[in-house]
């Protein structure tokens, strides 16, 4: 089925919208062996423009492995999605992916269950332990196997910030970038979701990961390359939509990639054969219905003081939280409380950081609390 909008996933094909440098730098450094961290907020594309150059890679010495180790909670679970990762898309077949394993993993028994459809995909499980193998000769697996295939593999690897959350995770860093930085038949692409730990992780000199590779933040799609998207998917449904309402779309919600997919479905399913204003309103009503359990749950929980910041982002101070002006109208206890508060919010991911100061890091998140809290 041809989606007109999606949203809530990477998105492929005709629904993969511009990018074009990106790609082509990204697609270049994993023909060049380099090593990539991509960093910005969520909902910004990042696991759509990896899947996007994957797809554009032709060269059959080249292998991309892609894995997500969001749901990864220790270090041997880490290993183990990666080794999986590793015997599975280095192969083309589960027969291929028994051989890899025969070969590289011969302490360990697998276990492959394919699902009820026929030309479905199969899920591997290794069960690695420190008693099959140390983490050294887990780390070295790719480029054993590159070696042997004759290939170079780029090894991307989703949500990558969860092993700052891992038990001992300095040290747990110290060996992926003890064994990584050596091998020469091997790349990583390294990106996240939650843009301060991946900051903390990479661009810190106290950290292992510094410097390990090119940082590239992954910044909005410019408003004009939406337009044209928008109003293209608008055509191929039989409707229409003007520029003015569709960059309307698009500056309701920042230019956030997944946001702007999803308000651009709910206007077209407000609309009938033209898109009007009315459209775009009862559009942005049921983006913030949609969202409003999440947000909900998200300030669940959270102290006077802690809504008093956010009030006052929304209000437009960004910096001078200390300020009597602020303390006066947005009470947030003593000065020392005010790092606890902004260090509480990081964490939870509702603020954020840039050239302008403390922002709430979801533009949707914002309209929504000013109505609800203000």
């Amino acid at each position: 089925m041809d989606k007109p909008f999606v949203y809530g996933m990477s998105v492929e094909g005709v629904n993969f919208t511009d990018r074009k440098k990106e790609t082509a730098r990204l697609k270049k450094d994993f023909e060049n062996g380099m090593n990539v961290i991509l960093m910005s907020p969520r909902r910004m594309g990042k696991t759509s423009l990896v899947k996007k150059v994957r797809s554009e890679i032709n060269d059959p010495k080249i292998k991309v492995v892609l894995m997500d180790i969001y749901d990864c909670r220790s270090e041997y679970d880490f290993y183990n999605r990666f080794a999986s990762s590793i015997m599975k898309e280095t192969a083309s077949k589960a027969e291929q992916v028994l051989e890899n394993i025969k070969k590289f993993l011969v302490r360990v028994s697998p276990k492959i269950s394919f699902n009820a459809e026929p030309l479905s995909d199969f899920s591997l499980s290794l069960g690695i332990t420190p008693k099959e193998y140390s983490p050294q000769e887990i780390l070295e697996l790719p480029e054993a196997v590159a070696k042997e295939k004759n290939v170079h593999i780029i090894v991307c690897i989703d949500e990558f910030q969860q092993i700052g959350e891992f038990p001992d995770s300095i040290t747990i860093q110290k060996r992926m970038r003890g064994v990584w930085q050596h091998q020469q038949n091997v790349s990583y692409c390294l990106f996240g979701s939650k843009k301060h730990l991946m900051t903390k992780l990479f661009q810190s000199r106290r950290m292992p990961f510094f410097q390990f590779g090119e940082v590239n933040e992954l910044k909005p799609i410019p408003t004009d390359d939406w337009v044209a998207f928008i109003q293209q998917r608008f055509s191929d449904k039989g409707q229409s939509i003007s520029t003015e309402l569709a960059r309307k779309i698009c500056e309701t919600v920042d230019n956030y990639s997944s946001y702007v997919q999803q308000l651009a479905w709910n206007v077209m399913a407000e609309t009938d054969k033209v898109a009007t204003e009315e459209s775009l309103r009862n559009g942005i009503e049921e983006l913030l219905a949609q969202n409003s359990s999440f947000f909900t749950e998200q300030t669940r929980g959270l102290s006077t003081y802690q809504l008093n910041f956010i009030r006052a982002i929304c209000a437009g101070y960004h910096s001078g939280f200390t300020s009597k002006e602020v303390a006066s109208l947005f009470p947030m206890g003593t000065k020392s409380n005010i790092p606890r508060i902004k260090a509480s919010l990081l964490d939870r991911e509702i603020i954020d950081e840039n050239d302008s100061g403390v922002v709430l890091a979801d533009c949707v998140f914002q309209r929504w609390f000013m109505r609800e809290f203000m």
